[in-house]
């Protein structure tokens, strides 16, 4: 007997009426109404069924500390930085480890179930490592959470930075970061990346480097980045975030350069909410957007994802940790208004952020993980259009969230009653 038999669901590659049977936390079976014995059957009434959100690119360190012990007014990133850097002698373990513990109940409730954080190795104590590494194992029967050695303050630029680094990975914090662009020179941000993706092929670790954040069109550290990728035989395992200079380099220059990405297999974070609010701060009229130059990068065929960044921290004072809200930004500021433009959205926050992360077992597929969202919605379009419903979420065949359809009802004569915003279909 099957432990979980999903029927009647939707898939992200539009397939209509399809069955998910589940034994023992894995997918058995994705057919066409299959009917067979379970221990709980669940009627999916033609609503979405997705592999779970993955979020791989946040600084779960920061989250939820938005006003302490200041509002960032300017809205920058310096100011941003500046506030972070005020905030660190006063943190406490406890206090980190709660903020986080509360955001990853929200995005239990989101549907989140895979997080790639950047933790800050730029304080000798390592206090932020030591409270996210507890927070891995605390959350690790529903979340997988990822962490990145990330030296805020530069690696070469702040002092014991490549000791401070070295020392949070033997620890078992599990990616390499950097942040070449906030080193004191060019060429010391080029060094940063040579020596740190030196240290992550030593270690046989992958690479997630801070890339780029500037409206500096001059700013071209994710060029060394892939060039180091491919020197030290580390293609597949290395991802550049940010890369918002893009936006700003002239077409001829990234003709060269988006090649160079794709040959060297390096993937890109994009941060839609963030790359659009901090960028562009310094430009009176015309703003720039800021954002990376998605579409560009995906029909080179790199491999693209969105990631939330922010939540509720020096940076950023908004977010719930919902990865529809960041699609829905990131094909606005993008003009990915298309049909196709859309669901590739949909992968930049699924599918596409689940190979950065290198994922086993995700997917809707027979041996995958049991683990999905069912969405208030009939397909991936309409999905990030509603930010849809999370009407439940499984891990690995276990229901950990639940929220009730949400319906308008309505007052008004000779109109319909129930109203839930899709057309051509009122619901089950």
């Amino acid at each position: 007997m099957l432990d979980l038999l999903i029927r009647n669901a939707t898939l992200p590659d539009g397939r209509t009426g399809m069955s998910i049977a589940v034994l023992n936390g894995k997918i058995i079976a994705v057919e066409s109404d299959l009917d067979a014995p379970a221990h709980e059957t669940v009627n999916a009434s033609g609503y979405l069924l997705s592999p779970p959100f993955v979020d791989p690119h946040f600084h779960m360190d920061a989250t939820l500390s938005y006003g302490l012990p200041r509002v960032n007014e300017s809205g920058t990133l310096l100011e941003g930085i500046a506030i972070w850097g005020e905030l660190k002698p006063t943190l406490k373990l406890e206090a980190i480890i709660e903020r986080a513990l509360t955001y990853c109940d929200w995005a239990v409730a989101k549907g989140l179930l895979a997080i790639r954080s950047h933790v800050d190795t730029s304080d000798p104590s390592l206090l932020a490592v030591d409270a996210l590494l507890e927070v891995k194992k605390q959350v690790a029967p529903y979340i997988a959470l990822q962490l990145v050695a990330f030296p805020q303050d530069g690696v070469l630029r702040s002092p014991g930075g490549v000791d401070n680094l070295k020392r949070a990975l033997d620890k078992g914090v599990d990616v390499v970061g950097g942040i070449p662009h906030f080193e004191r020179t060019m060429a010391e941000g080029a060094a940063s990346v040579k020596l740190l993706c030196e240290i992550a092929a030593e270690r046989g670790l992958l690479v997630d480097m801070h890339c780029d954040e500037s409206d500096d069109p001059l700013s071209r550290h994710i060029e060394t980045l892939a060039f180091e990728t491919q020197r030290l035989g580390l293609q597949g395992r290395v991802n550049g975030s940010h890369c918002t200079s893009m936006h700003s380099m002239d077409n001829y220059y990234v003709s060269k350069l988006i090649p160079l990405i794709a040959e060297s297999q390096v993937s890109i974070i994009a941060n839609p909410l963030i790359n659009i609010t901090l960028q562009g701060r310094h430009d009176s009229y015309p703003k720039r957007r800021g954002m990376t130059r998605v579409p560009e990068l995906m029909a080179a065929g790199i491999n693209v994802a969105f990631g939330h960044d922010c939540v509720m921290d020096p940076w950023y004072g908004m977010g719930s940790g919902d990865m529809l809200e960041v699609a829905h930004m990131g094909l606005h500021v993008a003009q990915m208004t298309s049909q196709q433009g859309i669901r590739q959205c949909f992968e930049a926050v699924t599918t596409n952020a689940a190979k950065v992360m290198h994922l086993n077992g995700y997917g809707i597929a027979p041996g995958c993980d049991a683990s999905f969202v069912l969405l208030q919605a009939r397909d991936p379009v309409e999905a990030i259009r509603l930010r849809a419903n999370r009407l439940k979420v499984w891990k690995k065949g276990k229901l950990l969230a639940e929220t009730p359809e949400v319906v308008a009802l309505l007052k008004t004569a000779s109109r319909p009653e129930r109203v839930t915003f899709q057309i051509g279909a009122a619901g089950p």
